[in-house]
């Protein structure tokens, strides 16, 4: 065993993987939620699309610029290392490794198995489901730890098959919707008034803008690989910058193309089965298992993203010579050059959060009180941790512009901060049970923080 990750990956594996992650199987099902929560106004709902991406692409703008100056391993963890210090690195780093990628491949495994057992007419939450998510998590677990460079290419060619539905869509539906005049009439009616969530009292485009934070979310995850991208201080940022735009113009084509293929208020009505309808329209009968096949197939590239980033978690830690046992986790495999002692220790925490998943979401709930929603809830303290970050940034980096260094971090901040209410607005109370399991987990971070010397790894 050795020390080190090779460089393996170019510019387009990097955007791949920012586009790929975000987008999931969740694009082909939001138009019925924003619609929803904008009372049926297409206008207000591209709005809320523009500006929740908006807030990603200065996030991630504002971590390119880090991005240009720092390179170690992991890069979330080298900006907090860089701008706040060590020991907050390694505290991002823990809660990345720990909670944040864990937990959503775990769930991502889940659901491409749920659109798998969709299309075969099994039972979401049945024993088939249960049998291929642990089948499409450890396919994903072999496929980054024993081909990364395999990984890589599947994560271009999966990003590349999900976007061809939408940009068909974008296209073809746009079209046919100018043709026969649906698009117009989608755009100057509205379809069906509704009273916005929370009992009339929040604005519609504030509720539109938690639905859309939460498909934003996940672009941060690509900056895992960059220990392992070529000539990373110039093609991380690119595929910061370039990948969040990418998806912002997707989601807004799509959902352009989306009013121009059915009825606003069909799609208000039936989610699932209005983008069914909507590629029936445009397409034929048969599109509707089509895309069923090509939202497996997403979703199985999210996952392979995902569990890419799950599998150097604590390997990124314990590099650093901190946390539990960095003599295992830290050493790379002389055959395959990954991390394999981390990359197992990763997988066991997927299993455990998709476990803990399962018992408070998909059966009934096993954990009273804390039973809640993982693959959403972290979304409050992953920003919440990125403010720090910022906040010092603007401080420490005076070789930078005024607009990189002041204006891009407090436009970061300012959107960081809406992503955190966000998230307590749209779970209540059910933030108190997560932040107090964050807590715990981050108490046990503190306790294995100080490795013994005899554990530390030697150069």
């Amino acid at each position: 065993m050795d020390r080190g990750l090779e460089k393996r990956y170019g510019l387009i594996t990097a955007i791949a993987l920012v586009v790929g992650i975000v987008i999931g199987s969740g694009v082909f099902f939001k138009a019925e939620k924003i619609l929803v929560a904008t009372q049926g106004n297409l206008t207000l709902g591209i709005l809320a699309w523009l500006l929740g991406g908006l807030i990603m692409i200065v996030c991630a703008y504002t971590f390119a610029v880090m991005a240009t100056k720092y390179e170690k391993v992991n890069g979330i963890v080298d900006y907090a290392e860089a701008e706040v210090g060590k020991t907050y690195g390694y505290y991002v780093g823990w809660f990345m490794a720990i909670i944040y990628y864990p937990s959503l491949t775990g769930v991502l495994s889940w659901v491409t198995a749920r659109y798998t057992c969709v299309l075969f007419g099994w039972e979401i939450v049945g024993p088939q489901a249960m049998v291929l998510t642990m089948f499409y998590m450890v396919m994903a677990f072999g496929l980054n730890t024993l081909a990364p460079i395999i990984s890589g290419k599947f994560a271009v060619s999966t990003t590349v098959i999900k976007l061809i539905p939408l940009y068909l869509m974008a296209i073809v539906g746009t079209i046919f919707g100018l043709k026969n005049g649906m698009l117009i009439e989608n755009f100057t009616q509205v379809a069906a008034p509704l009273a916005p969530e929370g009992g009339g009292v929040a604005h519609p485009l504030l509720v539109a803008l938690v639905a859309t934070s939460f498909a934003y979310e996940g672009w941060i995850i690509a900056t895992s690989i960059n220990a392992e991208l070529k000539d990373a201080k110039k093609n991380l940022p690119r595929a910061l910058v370039g990948g969040t735009v990418i998806i912002v113009l997707t989601y807004i084509l799509y959902y352009v193309g989306l009013a121009g293929a059915v009825e606003n208020s069909v799609m208000m009505a039936g989610g699932e089965q209005g983008a069914r309808m909507a590629f029936s329209n445009i397409l034929s009968n048969v599109a509707g298992t089509g895309v069923m096949v090509l939202i497996v197939i997403s979703c199985m590239g999210t996952t392979n993203g995902l569990m890419l980033a799950c599998t150097r978690g604590l390997y990124a830690v314990a590099a650093r010579n901190e946390g539990p046992r960095p003599d295992i986790l830290g050493n790379v495999d002389k055959m395959v050059k990954m991390p394999v002692n981390a990359a197992v220790a990763g997988l066991m925490l997927c299993a455990t959060w998709m476990t803990y998943f399962y018992g408070a979401n998909l059966t009934d709930p096993w954990f009273g009180k804390f039973s809640f929603d993982i693959s959403e809830l972290p979304i409050i303290t992953v920003y919440a941790l990125y403010l720090p970050i910022f906040i010092n940034m603007m401080r420490k980096e005076k070789d930078l512009k005024g607009f990189q260094r002041f204006v891009a971090p407090l436009l970061a901040i300012c959107g960081s901060g809406f992503m955190v209410y966000a998230a307590i607005f749209a779970h209540g109370e059910k933030v108190i049970s997560y932040l107090i399991v964050f807590a715990v987990i981050m108490v046990i971070g503190v306790l294995v923080k100080k490795t013994p010397e005899k554990y530390k790894l030697k150069d």
